[in-house]
């Protein structure tokens, strides 16, 4: 049992490393049984460290040190120190070569950092710390230096051998062992190294940049996976295109790879030139992923490619400023994704993770600011937090600089710190110095955890024609903080007359309107905003766009919240005012549920519906959304105390009562749409994604009537979808429907069609987690037997245990707390041998304050007894303790 707690690292704390590496030259011998890692370190002190020659302290965890020399000389152990983490030696000139030679165990290496062996293939993933597993090292980003790497392995068990940069030789050795040798021109820190070595076949394309220069892009997956890579390909070059049409940025090597791999901790990881993916994120067609899956390929490719600017030419100081990369990149994959298909829609969905997530991280215990003050364990740290609403901030930044101002001071970003390893303060002051503005107090966003709560209040002077819309924010405290202050919140709105025409907007002060649409920026804890010339009561439509992470609360009613549903300009608020109406309407529900009382819907949220289904002329993809209620898992977000039963009942019942009374329109919209989809051929657009988006949603409600040609249709959508979008939506209304028989056979008929495909049965994994019907653990204990489920591949966790513990909360919040000592059975085995993926698995077990107190005693006895259960890894410990504190 751990009794002391590890080390907590300060940002404070930070300091200038005491020596540089410009040059790093290595050399890989790989074996089956071993690999040897001979290092040559081009070495010299910090000028801005201070004078002397400190004592070099180099990183390094799991190496067996084989040699060591200095400038030619070899070391003694009466030379060095060697502790578990470190090897420490002292140099005797300013400039210096050290040369390390060591042996590690990539076979062996379950956690899946550092260079580990899966499936027959050597991979590395070496963010945020994991180089320190290859040898020893300055493993900080801001030591950057440049690359040569060597690979010699067995030609016919791995004959690609790959690293970072362009390809400069190649060769082959006795015993039938060949080599490579790759150089990267571009310094880089150590956690963007990566090699790849094994048995791969490739997809291969080039690139015309903007400059007239062609570049060589590569795809390289295993031999059965060579069909499934068309649509990252072309996500790729959608991502290369965009990014010098929106940014200016070209890309600056002869050659770009991604390599898809099967055992991968995280989705994918930006390595400079060699980019490693999980393979559920690179691999995509038809008949094997789904439209959602599509869009994550196209998604997360953008995502990666987008960093070889922001991320590996200017990267982060200190792993504090993590958002500094993944918060401006996730900003700009959305973007690109809003930009190749429907804007509104992806800002809805985004916006939806957001709040059920990101929002509940700031409300739990690991709750921390988008550059964090201090960490245990730097892997704890890729958060919803860092990432989400790190890019939240720079779209805030956008909203008040505006697009023109926004480009300008990224232009400058870029030119200024090109090569150099930055701070979240030099970004925030590109923004201010390209634009001529004074941002310090919206950086209290980076350095404030927490979500801010603003209400809004209106008061209309009907004889001054006057409209004055009050606003006063505030922010709960958080582990780090209870004081806050005000941040800088921009609100956009406008004002809708009767009709729903946008009001002209001249605020007091001003000669004439500013168009019809206007952002305010909230900066003070009470602040008043009053609009001139308003000839009658208006209705405000606030934060449009979610153009601040906020709790936004106005005191709409029902009758508002319809009139914005139909007449809002701004898409994204006429979808936001009907989750309002949908939460009211199911919170009321609740209430009656608790009061025993009879579960009836609010009939003017029927009218709603029926309003949405009968408008032919919406977009498809926007109906759909529409027509989904807010979740179990925001509903409980938004709870002082969740009720997990009431919220369940009520959300069900709410459905029921949508899909009987809506039932003729439900199905004819279903068949419309049906119809063409049996006659168009699959394509992976906008517009095609939006038809079997309404589709599916509109016979998800349709089984719920529980009738005898909805079976049918389901079962004939089963059969002969063309696509896995539709053939899986058709197995989950299946496996959530009382159609014991159907049921079974598609489940078997689904895993033999399939049973060759790890990640489609993964989503079989999760459909059959997902679902909410009596006995869900029974079900995922009896799955994890399945021959297709092992602990050791991450993939296989979050489909099966993950779906299970955060999508079906009401089976695992079971009341005799049985789900609740299954996560935590589960944390503690994956806990011995791959800790990142055991901490991410606690998350639902970290929100039992959120509860019951019944369940809360469950939940922390889990806690505790995880706790107990021996020597924790850095990872888990921090989470539990901070869970527990």
């Amino acid at each position: 049992m751990r009794t002391e707690q590890p080390k907590t690292i300060y940002l404070k704390d930070y300091q200038a490393p005491d020596y540089l590496i410009d040059e790093t030259h290595l050399t890989f011998e790989l074996h089956d049984d071993h690999t040897l890692v001979h290092a040559q370190l081009v070495m010299r002190r910090n000028p801005a460290a201070g004078g002397g020659l400190p004592p070099l302290v180099l990183d390094g965890q799991q190496l067996e040190l084989l040699s060591l020399k200095l400038d030619d000389a070899e070391l003694g152990s009466a030379d060095y120190q060697l502790s578990e983490d470190h090897l420490s030696l002292q140099p005797k000139a300013e400039q210096f070569t050290l040369d390390s030679s060591v042996r590690i165990h990539p076979e062996t290496n379950t956690a899946l950092e550092g260079l580990y062996k899966s499936s027959g293939l050597f991979c590395t993933q070496c963010e945020a710390e994991g180089f320190r597993k290859i040898t020893y090292y300055l493993d900080r980003p801001d030591v950057m230096s440049t690359f040569t790497t060597s690979l010699s392995a067995d030609k016919q068990k791995y004959p690609i051998l790959l690293s970072n940069g362009n390809p400069v030789a190649q060769g082959e050795d006795q015993g039938g062992r060949h080599w490579a040798t790759w150089e990267d021109p571009f310094k880089k820190p150590a956690y963007l190294f990566a090699l790849v070595a094994g048995d791969l076949w490739c997809v291969e394309d080039t690139f015309t940049r903007a400059s007239g220069r062609d570049v060589t892009l590569r795809i390289y997956v295993e031999p059965e996976n060579i069909d499934k890579c068309q649509h990252a390909m072309d996500s790729l070059k959608k991502s290369m295109r965009w990014d010098e049409q929106v940014y200016g940025r070209e890309y600056d090597l002869d050659i770009f790879m991604i390599v898809a791999v099967n055992d991968f901790n995280m989705g994918a990881m930006e390595n400079k030139g060699l980019n490693i993916f999980n393979s559920s994120c690179v691999l995509a067609k038809a008949e094997t992923a789904t439209d959602a899956a599509h869009q994550r390929v196209e998604a997360v490719v953008a995502h990666e490619y987008f960093h070889n600017w922001s991320g590996n030419r200017v990267t982060c100081r200190d792993w504090f400023q993590l958002s500094l990369k993944e918060g401006f990149t996730v900003f700009r994959d959305a973007e690109f994704s809003a930009d190749m298909n429907s804007r509104t829609v992806k800002r809805i969905e985004d916006v939806a993770f957001l709040r059920t997530h990101q929002f509940a991280e700031d409300a739990g215990p690991m709750a921390h600011p988008v550059r964090p003050a201090s960490f245990m364990e730097i892997s704890n740290f890729y958060t919803l937090t860092v990432y989400e609403k790190g890019s939240e901030v720079v779209r805030m930044l956008r909203t008040l600089l505006g697009a023109e101002g926004f480009r300008k001071g990224s232009d400058l970003y870029f030119e200024r710190h090109d090569g150099q390893a930055v701070t979240c303060d030099d970004f925030v002051q590109a923004m201010e110095d390209a634009n001529a503005v004074d941002l310090s107090q919206f950086k209290r966003w980076y350095s404030q955890a927490g979500t801010p709560r603003l209400a809004a209040s209106e008061q209309y002077d009907e004889s001054a024609n006057t409209y004055t819309l009050s606003f006063r924010q505030s922010c709960p405290a958080t582990p780090e903080s209870a004081e806050k202050q005000p941040f800088v919140i921009p609100v956009e709105l406008g004002l809708l007359d009767a009709q729903g025409r946008a009001l002209p907007l001249r605020l007091q002060g001003e000669a004439t309107p500013q168009g019809t649409t206007r952002v305010l920026a909230v900066t003070e804890a009470e602040q008043h905003f009053t609009f001139l010339d308003v000839p009658a009561k208006p209705l405000p439509s606030l934060l449009r766009g979610f153009s601040a992470p906020v709790k936004l609360s106005f005191p709409y009613n029902r009758d508002q919240l319809m009139f914005l549903m139909q007449h809002d300009s701004d898409g994204f608020n006429r979808w936001e005012a009907g989750q309002q109406l949908a939460v009211q309407v199911l919170q009321d529900m609740i209430g009656q549920y608790q009061a025993g009382q009879p579960l009836v819907a609010d009939v003017r949220l029927l009218q709603a519906f029926e309003t949405l289904l009968d408008d032919d002329s919406l977009d498809q993809a926007m109906v759909a959304e529409m027509l989904s209620l807010p979740g179990e898992a925001y509903l409980t977000e938004i709870s002082e105390v969740a009720d997990v039963d009431a919220i369940h009942a009520a959300r069900d019942v709410a459905r029921k009562q949508l899909a009987n009374h809506l039932h003729a329109r439900l199905w004819r919209r279903y068949q419309a749409n049906r119809e063409v989809s049996r006659v168009t051929p699959y394509l992976a657009s906008a517009e095609h994604f939006a038809r079997r988006a309404l589709q599916n949603i509109t016979l998800s409600y349709l089984m719920l009537s529980e009738r005898e040609d909805v079976l049918a249709a389901t079962l004939e959508q089963f059969e002969n979808a063309d696509n896995m979008t539709e053939r899986l939506t058709a197995l989950a209304v299946l496996v959530n429907s009382p159609f014991e028989r159907e049921r079974a056979a598609a489940l078997d008929r689904f895993a033999e069609q399939f049973k060759g495909n790890p990640l489609v049965m993964d989503q079989w994994f999760t459909v059959q987690a997902g679902s909410t019907l009596p006995g869900g653990l029974t079900r995922v204990k009896a799955l994890m037997l399945h021959p297709a489920f092992t602990m050791k591949n991450p993939n296989k966790v979050r489909a099966l245990i993950g779906a299970f513990a955060s999508q079906n909360l009401v089976n695992f919040h079971a009341a005799d707390g049985s789900g609740y000592r299954f996560l935590a059975d589960i944390v503690i085995e994956l806990n011995g041998f791959n800790p990142q993926i055991a901490s991410r698995q606690l998350a639902p077990l970290t929100r039992w304050r959120k509860y019951d107190s019944a369940r809360q005693a469950l939940m922390k006895a889990e806690l505790e007894r995880i706790l107990a259960s021996g020597e924790l890894s850095s990872d888990v410990y921090e989470v539990v303790s901070k869970s527990l504190a």
